[in-house]
C-alpha cells in the first residue's frame, strides 16, 4: 500500500533531529506516525558543526563509534593577540558526529518504534478546516496527495513553511541571524582530535566566533559564524578565508556549507490548532552558541511525547501546554544564555585579550565554564547573576 494513500494520526514533516525524535516518542505511545522528508536521505546534506555534548546524546540515543568522528574532553579559547587558555573535561564530555550516520540512526529508531518515513517528499501546503490543520498536501513522484491526520509537527528548519502555512509568526530579524560558512578540511596541523578551539574577536569573526572541531587526525570542521549586521558588510566566507589562509594555509577543502542560524530566543507561539513547531522552526537554538542538535531533539520529544498523548486521549487541547513543557526543561535558560549573548559578543578585542590572561592565572583543574563568564562579566553584575543561575544549580 502506497504510504500516502491513508491518514496519520500524527504527521512530522522534517528529518531531521527534531522531526525523528519527535516521531519516535509519539510512536511510542502507539498512534500512527508519517514522517515526510524533501530531500533524498535523511541525514543529507548536513548544515552544522556537528559538536554536542555527551549529556544531550545519551537522552535519545546510545553513543556508537560508526557516527563519533571524535571524542571531546577540552576546550581552547583563542584570543585576538592569539594567547590561548584551555580547559579540560570530563572524559568524553562531548562529540563531534557523522552527521548523515547519526540522523539515519535516529531514523532508524523512529522506524523501530513504528513510525513510518518516507523521503523526496515535497510538502506544499496543510489541509485546513477554518484555522485547524487537519493533514498536508505533498507532492511525491509527480503526484499530489492529501494525506489527514490530527496533529502535524513543522520540523521543517528555520524557515518553517509550514508553520507559516498555519498562521504562526515565524518570521527573524535578519540581526538574530547568524551568517555562517563552513568547510571541512584535511591536512591541518598542530590540531588535537580531542579539543574544540574556538577563536573571539575582531579579526577572526566581529560579533560572532570561528571554530576548529576535529573529526579525527589532521581534519576537522573549520567554520564561523558572524551576526546579520556584520555579514551584511561583509561575507562569513571572506572571514572565514582569511583565517584558513592565517592558520592553515596548507588546508585541502573537502566540503562547503552556508547558511544561516537562528540565535534568537523561541518563538512566542510554536503550537496551534492540530499543530506544533519543533527544533529550529520552533527557534529551539541556544541563541549564544547557535547550537541546536542537542535542544532539538528535546523540542522534538517534548513535541510527540504530547502529541502522541493528545491522540491517544482524544484531547488536542493538550497541544497547548507545549510552549510551557518546552519552556520548564530548556526554554529557560535560552533566556539566560540571550542576555550572555550580547555581554560577549559586544566585547572588544582588548577586553578578550584580557580575560584570557586572567584564566590563564587560574590552575588548569580550576578551570571551568563558569569561571570563564565570570571573569569575562566581571564589570557586568546582572550577568553574574544570570551565569550562576546556569552554572551555580
Amino acid at each position: 500500500m502506497n504510504l500516502l494513500d491513508k491518514s496519520y494520526d500524527v504527521i512530522v514533516v522534517g528529518a531531521g533531529p527534531a522531526g525523528t525524535v519527535a516521531a519516535r516518542f509519539a510512536a511510542e505511545q502507539g498512534v500512527d506516525v508519517l514522517v515526510l522528508e524533501k530531500d533524498r536521505d535523511v541525514g543529507y546534506p548536513v548544515r552544522c558543526a556537528e559538536a554536542i555534548s555527551k549529556r544531550n546524546v545519551v537522552k535519545f540515543i546510545e553513543p556508537n563509534d560508526k557516527w563519533i568522528a571524535a571524542k571531546i574532553n577540552r576546550f581552547e579559547f583563542v584570543a585576538p593577540n592569539g594567547n590561548s587558555v584551555s580547559m579540560d573535561l570530563e572524559d568524553e564530555s562531548g562529540y563531534v558526529l557523522e552527521r548523515r550516520i547519526f540522523d539515519y540512526e535516529l531514523g532508524l529508531l523512529a522506524s523501530q518504534a513504528g513510525a513510518k518515513i518516507l523521503t523526496r517528499v515535497y510538502v506544499n501546503g496543510l489541509i485546513l478546516e477554518g484555522n485547524k490543520v487537519c493533514g498536508v498536501k505533498a507532492e511525491y513522484r509527480g503526484k499530489q496527495y492529501e494525506i489527514k491526520s490530527k496533529v502535524v509537527i513543522a520540523a521543517d528548519g528555520v524557515e518553517s513553511r509550514v508553520g507559516r502555512w498555519a498562521g504562526i509568526k515565524t518570521h527573524i530579524d535578519f540581526r538574530e541571524m547568524e551568517s555562517c560558512f563552513q568547510v571541512t578540511a584535511g591536512n591541518l596541523e598542530n590540531i588535537d582530535p580531542k579539543t574544540l578551539y574556538f577563536y573571539l574577536g575582531s579579526n577572526y569573526a566581529p560579533n560572532g566566533y570561528f571554530w576548529v572541531f576535529p573529526k579525527g587526525k589532521n581534519i576537522a570542521n573549520v567554520g564561523l559564524g558572524v551576526s546579520g549586521d556584520t555579514g551584511k558588510k561583509r561575507s562569513a566566507l571572506s572571514f572565514l578565508n582569511d583565517n584558513l589562509q592565517k592558520l592553515y594555509p596548507a588546508a585541502s577543502i573537502l566540503t562547503q556549507i552556508a547558511g544561516g542560524v537562528p540565535c534568537a530566543l523561541t518563538l512566542e507561539r510554536i503550537s496551534g490548532d492540530g499543530i506544533l513547531l519543533a527544533g529550529d522552526a520552533a527557534r529551539q537554538v541556544n541563541p549564544l552558541t547557535g547550537g541546536g542538535i542537542g535542544s532539538g531533539m528535546e523540542g522534538g520529544s517534548i513535541a510527540g511525547r504530547i502529541a502522541g498523548e493528545a491522540v491517544r486521549k482524544g484531547d488536542l487541547s493538550l497541544l497547548e501546554n507545549y510552549r510551557d513543557e518546552w519552556m520548564k526543561i530548556r526554554g529557560k535558560n535560552h533566556l539566560i544564555f540571550d542576555k550572555l549573548k550580547d555581554g560577549v559578543f559586544n566585547m572588544r578585542d582588548e577586553q578578550f585579550n584580557a580575560i584570557c590572561e586572567k584564566m590563564q592565572k587560574i590552575p588548569k583543574n580550576k578551570r571551568t565554564l563558569g569561571k570563564l563568564f565570570m571573569t569575562a562579566l566581571a564589570k557586568q553584575p546582572k550577568l553574574l547573576v544570570e551565569v550562576a543561575k546556569v552554572y551555580m544549580v
